[in-house]
């Protein structure tokens, strides 16, 4: 399974699944990076890892039609069969979603649909969280479509709200569920055991 990334910061997720991959408990290739910040950690780990990496943003392709085809092209360049968005903070165009229908994937740092939508990322997520007094937050991968955080969920993991907790420490807590949550479900998806909405392309 060749894994195209979209990441728009640190890229620290993606880092954990490159990791997988190279340690052999994700049967995966990182194919290829791309990232809307020519200045991203998403960028830098690229090429200390020797991945194919591209900068393909609004500032190189100033129509949203020439940067969705853009993107496109470089994921079938290098024969991407899974879309992983690691932190990618834009929404994706009609050609790309259309060409990779049930395959692209995100994670998000909260028990959807709880906490998604427009606006809930990052440290929002959390604040939001803690001021409702939740017990029980979490990580959630779901297919991406066309809106925000609304595509279906195929895989969920629970992380529990300490009476302590704040904001910065649940964050924490739950991106290192993140780090090992996301690679153990690219491995389920290898194996069949999660079956994603189209097989076929």
């Amino acid at each position: 399974m060749n894994i195209g990334f979209l990441a728009s910061h640190n890229g620290s997720n993606m880092q954990a699944i490159v990791d997988a991959c190279t340690s052999g408990t994700l049967h995966a290739v990182p194919a290829v990076v791309i990232s809307n910040n020519n200045s991203s950690g998403a960028i830098s780990r690229a090429k200390q890892e020797g991945i194919p990496c591209y900068h393909l943003s609004a500032k190189t392709h100033t129509e949203p039609e020439e940067l969705d085809q853009a993107i496109l092209s470089a994921l079938l360049q290098h024969k991407v069969d899974v879309v992983v968005l690691a932190g990618y903070m834009k929404k994706l165009g009609p050609k790309t979603l259309s060409r990779f229908p049930g395959r692209i994937l995100n994670i998000h740092p909260a028990l959807l649909p709880k906490y998604g939508g427009k606006g809930m990322y990052g440290m929002h997520v959390h604040e939001a969280v803690i001021a409702a007094a939740e017990t029980e937050s979490g990580v959630s991968i779901h297919i991406v479509d066309a809106e925000y955080d609304t595509g279906p969920v195929i895989a969920q993991a629970c992380v529990t709200v300490e009476p302590t907790d704040t904001p910065e420490t649940l964050a924490a807590r739950i991106l290192k569920r993140e780090h090992t949550f996301f690679a153990e479900t690219l491995q389920k998806i290898t194996t069949g055991e999660i079956a994603l909405p189209t097989e076929d392309k």
